[in-house]
């Protein structure tokens, strides 16, 4: 019934200014014209708002709580030990023996050399240790007995200590053939293949990278340097210490957090001049492998606790030539826009300061439609974001 009562005056007001238009054509005096064609169409404006009803809007309480304040900078991954395995004496490789991309351990075989011809000169080395070592014992009685000088006798010591070194050098490059793994970690993929003459120069044979736990690379400005020493040192913690310093989070390039915090180790010993910032390790351990060396990743440093802070959805929030608003719903439903200040941002919310507080009903969904001083029809917001409410906040570094 309503929308054909509206229906009708529009179609009453549509007459009412085609005949104003006829008088107009007549020459009727603009003052006269312009009066009645005002209070025809302002009886059509209250006909119309007349049977208006307030528009919907779903409203949301403003929420108060402590919220951690973080600096997000991007990182890169990098393996605590980053071992390059390297032939150590020439020959040709006989074989591979571990799965690449693999753990390994400290100690297990990677790749073996042909050693038939290491094994020979070790063999002669051998023979000639033994000759010495006779030599030795003969002479040793004689030279009591000054059958023969003091001089042969030292001659001949001398000469089973070089065959003793030599018989040690032949030792240690057939065990050169067999190339182990000196360290626990990742075996990376093969840079020669079987068959391949390899030697001290002809490049590293592959990597094993210690993975666990695993080092952060990132650098940050002054001011929030000097932030982390302060809140570090309020914590009995030293930057520079080596323990264990303020704890990190990581965020993957999915856009996942990594479940597990880290802490910082160390930073550097000066500011890079040209850029103002400092580099700083962190650690993060890595039971399951997840973080790899030299992916890219999100680091959050805790910088500060904003303690009983306002969070409004942040779709709550309008951005009108560089200001940000709100629209408050109040008791009787008439709605203020109002001023505030953005902060920190808390998963699908925002920190805002300003005139109002905890409580407070906001525009959540149809924020387009209000305006200052009209009436609405608040309904319940429903969170179609699903956002986890402690979710840390992110302040941007400088």
């Amino acid at each position: 019934m309503n929308d054909l009562r509206r229906n009708q005056a529009d179609r009453k007001c549509v007459y009412f200014e085609r005949v104003m238009t006829r008088f107009s054509v007549l020459a009727v005096p603009a003052a006269v014209l312009s009066l009645v064609l005002l209070i025809l169409l302002s009886g059509c404006r209250k006909q119309d708002g007349a049977g208006a009803s307030p528009p919907d809007v779903e409203v949301a309480s403003i929420q108060q709580k402590d919220v951690p304040i973080y600096s997000e900078v991007v990182g890169t991954l990098q393996a605590d030990v980053n071992a390059t395995i390297s032939a150590q004496v020439g020959g040709y490789l006989l074989r591979r023996d571990y799965d690449e991309g693999h753990l390994v351990k400290q100690g297990d075989l990677l790749f073996e050399i042909d050693d038939r011809t290491y094994q020979a000169t070790l063999d002669q080395a051998q023979a000639k240790l033994r000759k010495t070592e006779l030599d030795v014992q003969r002479y040793r009685p004689l030279a009591a007995t000054e059958a023969i000088s003091q001089q042969e006798l030292d001659d001949a010591i001398q000469a089973n200590l070089a065959a003793k070194a030599a018989a040690d050098e032949a030792r240690l490059n057939v065990q050169f053939c067999k190339i182990t793994s000196p360290i626990n970690g990742v075996a990376g993929l093969a840079q020669a293949q079987i068959g391949d003459l390899v030697g001290p120069n002809t490049g590293p044979l592959t990597t094993v990278v210690q993975t666990d736990p695993m080092r952060v690379h990132f650098s940050v400005s002054q001011e929030i340097m000097i932030q982390v020493a302060q809140r570090m040192l309020a914590a009995g913690q030293k930057l520079r210490s080596g323990t264990n310093g303020m704890p990190l989070e990581l965020v993957l390039a999915s856009g996942n957090p990594y479940p597990l915090k880290g802490q910082i180790r160390y930073a550097d010993n000066q500011v890079d001049v040209r850029t103002g910032t400092i580099r700083i390790v962190g650690e993060f351990p890595n039971p399951n492998g997840l973080l790899v060396p030299g992916m890219f990743v999100r680091v959050r440093v805790l910088l500060d606790t904003d303690k009983d802070a306002l969070l409004v959805p942040q779709q709550a929030v309008m951005d009108v030539q560089g200001r940000s608003l709100i629209a408050v719903v109040g008791a009787d439903n008439h709605v203020s826009i109002l001023p505030v200040q953005t902060g920190s941002r808390v998963g699908s919310q925002w920190v805002i300061r300003g005139n109002v507080k905890a409580g407070d009903r906001i525009v959540a969904e149809g924020i387009q439609k209000v305006r200052d001083g009209v009436v609405v029809n608040p309904l319940p917001w429903l969170d179609k974001t699903a956002a986890d409410p402690a979710a840390p906040a992110t302040e941007q570094a400088k």
